[in-house]
């Protein structure tokens, strides 16, 4: 595997400024202000593949697994991506308005009670197997489900008619 120019992570440093935006500090001494973390592949992959952007949109450092940052940095680059990154997780499917489309869902998620609106079946992808699946609300914002056979009865149920 052949290295980015940026990817070595000795002497890195990560802080959040008194504005709150995070200021990364390379080993070299090279200083970016207001650095964007950016997964590769957020879905299949969130663990792996991490790229801190700098202000001018170039990139500043590649980071090829998470597990290699120092717990600190790491911890502040988990909440930055938990700030931007709004994907719920279903974890009860309770009513669905209809099994054509466009239907309305009722949902407890992990962030509580809430409704999608599905426009097609086609808003339903499967990320993994059968089990693992995103779904697009008409609104935009997408949902989770870490593992379809998890779900209660009822909710697998009223998944499996859209399947």
């Amino acid at each position: 595997m052949i290295n980015a120019p940026h990817s070595d992570l000795t002497g890195m440093q990560l802080v959040r400024n008194p504005h709150g935006r995070l200021v990364l500090t390379l080993g070299d001494g090279t200083v970016y202000e207001s650095v964007v973390p950016v997964r590769a592949f957020p879905i299949a992959a969130p663990t792996e593949g991490l790229s801190l952007i700098a202000a001018d949109g170039k990139e500043a450092l590649w980071v090829a697994h998470m597990d290699d940052l120092q717990p600190a940095h790491r911890q502040l680059i988990d909440q930055e991506l938990a700030a931007r990154e709004f994907v719920p997780s279903i974890e009860r499917i309770l009513k669905v308005s209809s099994f054509s489309t466009p239907s309305t869902w009722e949902l407890q998620t992990d962030r509580g009670l809430t409704q999608l609106v599905l426009k097609a079946e086609e808003d339903i992808r499967k990320l993994a197997g059968r089990t693992k699946l995103q779904i697009t609300g008409q609104d935009g914002v997408q949902y989770r489900i870490p593992d379809s056979s998890k779900l209660d009865r009822h909710s697998r149920k009223l998944l499996e008619r859209f399947l």
